[in-house]
């Protein structure tokens, strides 16, 4: 049947099982057996499994190479990243949608009301984010990467009201979506003076208009404020400055397990559609590539955009280092450190071709699994009903909950950098890409950005282990679900195990933006040999 539809349907089939799972969880959630009502996670689940083995079957070389697309195999990758880490992304929110309606049900204190249940809004609203973050890897034109950045956007804002209990969710949903639509309109007017430019909404050919307006007197000014716009505007989904100032108030508002959510699956959809806007622009070579005896020497994108993304990786790296260090509160630390991790990332753009944007996708696998560790770690356990926020509520934790402690400072020092965990092979190798592409301030820059967050990371490592209990920490309990203590668990060994497969991983990378780029970085300046 896969076989019987044109190449760029067949490459929607994943998203298909995503909508349809969306559809079935929403209609399910209202059903006034509690049992299915607590299935709704685990079907979840199995619908992301479900979407991560159809990529294999429907994303084929004939079919990718069929579908016009910028970056025809990058859905190879990016797809069951985004499935596999979804998976433990509703493992750790297990019990904790609608946990004080259901126990209010359960011990018959008020009826069962299908208007006030949410937990099937919830995980149909996380599939629809997790189609729309999909879907970008199937863009062929602008509106398809407007549509697929919203779709991802969208669902978001009610998951933060809908996700947890009283008013901060709430509040933080405000904030978000005001913020969220300021960012729309910068990069859709990007969008506006990009196609005033080169006169058309089709990646493929923006990449061949950019080509030969680069052969000649260079990109034009319209085009150039067009892609910074859009920069711009996507430095709100992966939390990078100047875009960043919501996080804070949001991620300590939200609920931790939707707090675990934004700080990935926007983050992943933000830098792919940097990485398909880019690639039109075009990186105009590597660091002296031979191909049928011409020399092409790196020049990296043009001067102005290559400014500007330099610019918000160093502000972005050093505010949210630096912010780090002040924070009381673990969510806002935590907040400030996935700022900091989005300027590491973006010295992946910078390197362009196809060693930074390897080094970048690897880089995300590895915060993928920490962040998620570290959040599971904390929806596992409570104080008097309530999330843990403060440090005070961790100190001495392991005394009560030893294993929960280790999984935390496991997982600090693996996002400091520290060896032999996954996160120290993702820095190397976006370090290495972004030498290798003459920007060695830049590393430099990086470097001591990593040496800053050590203070704070190790602060998280060592006062589960080392502090004394407090008053506050003997009160700390672990939730009634122990999903989320699994989830913790599975992914702090992660990132141990996946330190053997960093070639395994780049392999994968390569491969889904090789052919592509080798296209999109045709040099516009070669010298003979």
């Amino acid at each position: 049947m896969i076989d019987s539809l044109s190449p760029r349907l067949a490459l929607l089939v994943p998203e298909m099982i995503l909508f349809v799972g969306a559809v079935f969880v929403a209609i399910l959630g209202l059903s006034k057996n509690r049992a299915r009502r607590e299935s709704l996670p685990f079907i979840t689940c199995a619908v992301l499994i479900a979407s991560i083995i159809a990529v294999p079957l429907t994303w084929t070389d004939e079919n990718a190479q069929g579908a016009g697309l910028l970056l025809p195999m990058l859905g190879r990758f990016v797809k069951p990243l985004l499935a596999a880490m979804g998976v433990w992304l509703v493992l750790l929110s297990v019990g904790s949608v609608d946990r004080r309606l259901e126990e209010s049900v359960a011990r018959g204190r008020q009826p069962f009301d299908a208007q006030k249940v949410a937990r099937g809004e919830y995980y149909a609203f996380f599939l629809l984010s997790m189609m729309g973050a999909m879907l970008l890897c199937n863009a062929h034109d602008l509106i398809w990467l407007f549509l697929a950045l919203e779709l991802v956007s969208l669902p978001t804002y009610i998951m933060v009201a809908v996700g947890g209990n009283g008013s901060r969710p709430q509040e933080a949903a405000v904030k978000y979506f005001f913020l969220g639509a300021m960012s729309t309109a910068v990069f859709l007017y990007g969008f506006a003076l990009l196609y005033g430019s080169t006169g058309t909404l089709e990646l493929l050919a923006i990449r061949d208009a950019l080509a030969s307006q680069a052969a000649g007197s260079g990109i034009d000014t319209l085009a150039t404020i067009g892609i910074v716009l859009i920069v711009l505007g996507l430095c709100f989904k992966i939390t990078a400055v100047p875009m960043h100032f919501y996080a804070p108030d949001v991620y300590e508002g939200a609920p931790t397990h939707v707090t675990a959510f934004l700080s990935f699956v926007p983050k992943t959809a933000g830098f792919t559609a940097l990485v398909l806007v880019l690639t039109c622009v075009g990186w105009t070579g590597h660091a002296l590539i031979a191909t049928d005896g011409v020399r092409v020497n790196y020049l990296g994108l043009p001067t102005p955009i290559a400014a500007i993304l330099w610019m918000i990786a160093v502000l972005t790296m050093t505010l949210g280092n630096i912010a780090a260090l002040l924070q009381n509160s673990v969510k806002r630390m935590l907040a400030y450190s996935s700022i900091a991790h989005s300027g590491y990332l973006v010295l992946g753009l910078i390197a362009g071709s196809t060693v930074g944007i390897d080094a970048l996708y690897l880089y995300l696998v590895a915060y993928g699994v920490m962040t998620i560790a570290t959040f599971a770690a904390l929806a596992s356990i409570e104080r008097r009903g309530e999330e843990i926020n403060s440090f005070s509520d961790l100190a001495g934790l392991r005394v009560r909950h030893p294993l929960m402690a280790w999984v935390i400072a496991l997982c600090a020092l693996a996002l400091v950098g520290m060896p032999p965990f996954i996160g120290f092979f993702g820095k190397i190798y976006l370090f290495i890409a972004a030498f290798e592409a003459n920007q060695l301030g830049l590393v430099i820059a990086a470097v001591i950005n990593s040496a800053i967050s050590g203070l704070y990371y190790l602060r998280l490592a060592l006062v589960p282990l080392v502090s004394a209990p407090s008053s506050r920490s003997e009160e700390v309990t672990s939730v009634p679900s122990r999903w989320p203590q699994v989830a913790a668990v599975v992914c702090a060994v992660a990132t141990v195990v996946l330190s053997f497969a960093v070639g395994y991983l780049l392999n994968a990378a390569r491969s889904s933006t090789e052919s592509a780029m080798s296209n999109a970085t045709s040099p516009t300046h070669t010298e003979q040999p």
